[in-house]
């Protein structure tokens, strides 16, 4: 992650001239790893319909991959948003007259709360406002990918819109000069579609332990590999700011990064590259978890590690910078915990390259606390720290406001700040 934070962020809130998807091989079942239980093929994330010798099957295909360009000026925009669990994503499609640039151009729209357990029967029309656009890989073409937040008819943003308080944070003026970038590692877990077991291991036993799985590379090792290759790809063709991907330490777990990003831009993106894997494990016939602790016992949990900066920890003397946002983060510890995603007290246990969810701490290079400093940000006087405490489900812009929020706007009392500084054995 330390590349990412090294990189100059660019803003994708508006879409760029797309490209052409080059026809691609058919790529073999996701389940590789598995023995055969039936000759079904997939094709890349561009086509994603099921081969087969049927006619039927072969002309809805190609109707996938029609190009509508040469025919007509109108395209598709499937409007995305956040459902009723705060995790689970939804999503629609319309027709506009013509492609768009930018999201002020889009309309609103609205959806029936009531089936997102997001509204009650007798009033349950939610509003759709549109916020970013992103190039749609499935669709091709000038075709859309729309991130929408939720509103009442009124226009108050509804319970589950957490992107419009974390808009109002990243707006503030003192919040805007300091140029927060983010860098996020979302972990995964891909899981056998009927008896919800890890993609590659045998149903109902164990793979060896661990050891051999963490970039590993060959098929003992590497389970999944095709639908986080589809994914990087996917994310690259509708302008997601990804900057990496790779095998995790519990097999069947991958991770991909997102980043540096400026802002609310982070939570768009990578609200955006789940969809994207949501939409590639639903048509691999493979399931996606965010759960973050999937499989009981001596295996690793799933993450979502949150590096952050300010303008002022990437400039000289940003150590110090640093380490008083550390005291800031530690006063605040159940605040941040009780908003980094459901189930996290079953990750959080002090093993598995984590920190007790009970106790904050912070140390240089050390994966087993809450906070870790970089090798080269110590040695550098200057750069980053990563939050290792939320889980795999967490919410972006939740996470992401809320680093900016303590950092930067909340500031504890001098008596309070003195005691943690001793505590923690921090220089202020």
């Amino acid at each position: 992650m330390a590349q990412i934070l090294a990189a100059s962020p660019t803003c994708q809130m508006k879409l760029t001239k797309p490209s052409t998807i080059a026809p691609s091989k058919l790529w073999s079942s996701v389940v590789l790893k598995q023995k055969k239980q039936s000759s079904i093929k997939l094709r890349s994330f561009k086509v994603m319909a099921l081969q087969s010798d049927n006619s039927t099957i072969n002309r809805v295909e190609s109707l996938l991959n029609l190009d509508t360009k040469p025919f007509t000026d109108r395209i598709i925009a499937e409007y995305i948003w956040i459902g009723g669990s705060g995790i689970d994503l939804r999503s629609k499609s319309r027709t506009l007259e013509k492609p768009v640039e930018d999201p002020s151009e889009l309309p609103k729209w609205n959806y029936d709360g009531s089936s997102t357990g997001q509204a009650p029967g007798e009033d349950s029309e939610v509003i759709l406002y549109p916020q970013a656009i992103f190039r749609d890989p499935f669709r091709g073409g000038n075709n859309i990918l729309v991130i929408c937040d939720t509103y009442t008819p009124a226009g108050e943003p509804i319970p589950t819109n957490k992107r419009a308080r974390a808009a109002e944070i990243f707006s503030n003026k003192k919040v805007n000069e300091e140029i927060p970038w983010f860098g996020i590692e979302q972990e995964y877990t891909l899981l056998q579609p009927n008896v919800n077991w890890p993609l590659g291991w045998p149903v109902g036993a164990y793979p060896g332990p661990q050891g051999p799985y963490y970039c590993g590379v060959g098929a003992e090792k590497s389970w999944g590999r095709d639908i986080s290759d589809a994914h990087y790809k996917a994310c690259l063709y509708a302008g997601i700011n990804i900057s990496g991907t790779n095998g995790e330490v519990m097999p069947g777990q991958w991770e991909f990064q997102v980043g540096p990003s400026v802002g609310i831009e982070a939570g768009d993106h990578v609200w955006c590259a789940r969809y994207l894997l949501e939409r590639i494990t639903e048509q691999a016939g493979v399931v996606l978890t965010l759960d973050p602790k999937p499989i009981e016992g001596d295996w690793n949990g799933a993450g979502c590690h949150t590096n952050y900066s300010t303008k002022s920890m990437r400039e000289e003397g940003g150590f110090d910078v640093i380490k008083k946002a550390i005291l800031n983060l530690s006063l605040r510890h159940m605040d941040h915990i009780s908003a980094y995603g459901e189930g996290n007290e079953r990750r959080l246990t002090g093993k598995h390259e984590t920190a007790s969810i009970d106790q904050f701490s912070w140390g240089v290079a050390n994966r087993g606390c809450s906070i870790r400093v970089g090798r080269d940000t110590e040695k550098n006087g200057k750069g980053y720290l990563e939050d290792r405490r939320p889980a795999s489900n967490m919410d972006p812009y939740i996470v992401t406001s809320l680093l900016a929020e303590t950092t930067l706007l909340w500031e504890p009392t001098l008596e309070a700040e003195a005691l943690a500084a001793q505590k923690l054995s921090l220089k202020v």
